[in-house]
């Protein structure tokens, strides 16, 4: 059975409860594989485009993740990105292009020619949470178009610099498609049904690998839905987990991609104890990530050529376009 304590009192192993569920995998399998194939009709993939697309955090490996996606995309890398160190000589291959770091201190000047080169790029950004509103300060001066898949920083400040601007920026929290949809739904939730969880005890955990050290913005998302919801929740109650010792043991992270995972839970319990609900999800890896930003960049880059009146998007502006591959 599946286990519905709540995080304070965890069982091992929370996230993996397969137990209960290999049964039922197996009827839904044979039942399958009995039924007639029924034909389902499918909206056809957006035309494929190609247009240059610069990553910023090629030093790292979520940024390295999407540029190998953006060149299997057919999208046009440009050699060049950035860290937050200065006098680094440094070149990183991704596929068959030589990316060159520069530091912060030719950042504006290296942009500008970028801009006179490939006056149609994107820039995706996936640096680090203090680099959030410098990097979207300079895309908005030199009327960069960018996709900001890095979490932290003034979120506030970030939207007003695009706003005064008047530049093209595509902002989320969360990249991937599925967990996209989810938030969206829990979004509709909180709209339609404000107060529905009034009174219940919410306890969340998330667990991501040790280099990240802001806090999940999904959860940060999905807990601002709950408290629309009615529900009243105290910040320093999360459960943050980076040791991955915790991740293996604790959480059932498998050890190949304790380096990279996101796995969030969401507990809520009634007043009285007797109603409880459970939110999950458990992304392993950051391919679904990856794939994610460059349909997010292909979509910033054709609102930006068709002059769109709207300048500010999020992946669920995504989602409701059906511009995901």
């Amino acid at each position: 059975m599946l286990s519905l304590r709540p995080p304070s009192t965890l069982s091992p192993a929370p996230w993996r409860r397969r137990g209960s569920l290999d049964g039922a995998a197996g009827i839904l399998q044979r039942v399958s594989a009995a039924a007639p194939a029924v034909a389902v009709e499918t909206a056809a993939p957006p035309a494929s485009l190609s247009f240059p697309v610069l990553v910023n955090g090629c030093t790292g490996k979520m940024g390295v993740s999407v540029a190998e996606a953006a060149i299997s995309s057919g999208l046009h890398l440009v050699p060049v990105s950035f860290s937050s160190r200065d006098k680094l000589d440094r070149t990183v291959r991704i596929g068959q292009t030589d990316i060159h770091i520069y530091g912060p201190s030719v950042r504006e000047d290296v942009l500008s020619s970028i801009v006179d080169e490939f006056p149609d790029v994107v820039v995706v950004d996936y640096t680090a949470p203090d680099s959030v509103n410098f990097n979207a300060e300079l895309y908005c001066k030199l009327g960069l178009p960018f996709v900001m898949g890095t979490t932290g920083g003034d979120r506030q400040s970030l939207y007003k610099s695009v706003k005064d601007s008047n530049n093209y920026a595509l902002i989320s929290p969360q990249m991937g498609k599925q967990v996209v949809a989810f938030l969206a739904a829990m979004e509709i939730m909180a709209e339609q049904f404000p107060g529905a969880f009034s009174g219940y005890r919410l306890e969340v955990l998330e667990s991501h690998q040790a280099g990240k050290v802001d806090i999940s913005g999904t959860a940060l998302a999905v807990i601002a839905c709950f408290e629309k919801l009615g529900v009243t929740y105290d910040m320093n109650r999360m459960v943050r987990i980076r040791d991955p010792v915790k991740q293996l043991e604790m959480v059932g992270v498998p050890e190949e991609h304790i380096e990279g995972h996101a796995f969030h839970l969401y507990h809520l319990t009634s007043p009285d104890d007797s109603v409880s609900f459970e939110f999950q999800h458990n992304v392993c890896g950051r391919s679904t990530y990856a794939e994610g930003t460059v349909d997010a960049a292909m979509f910033l880059y054709r609102k930006v050529r068709s002059n769109d009146s709207k300048r500010i998007y999020d992946m669920i502006d995504v989602l409701r376009e059906g511009s995901m591959r």
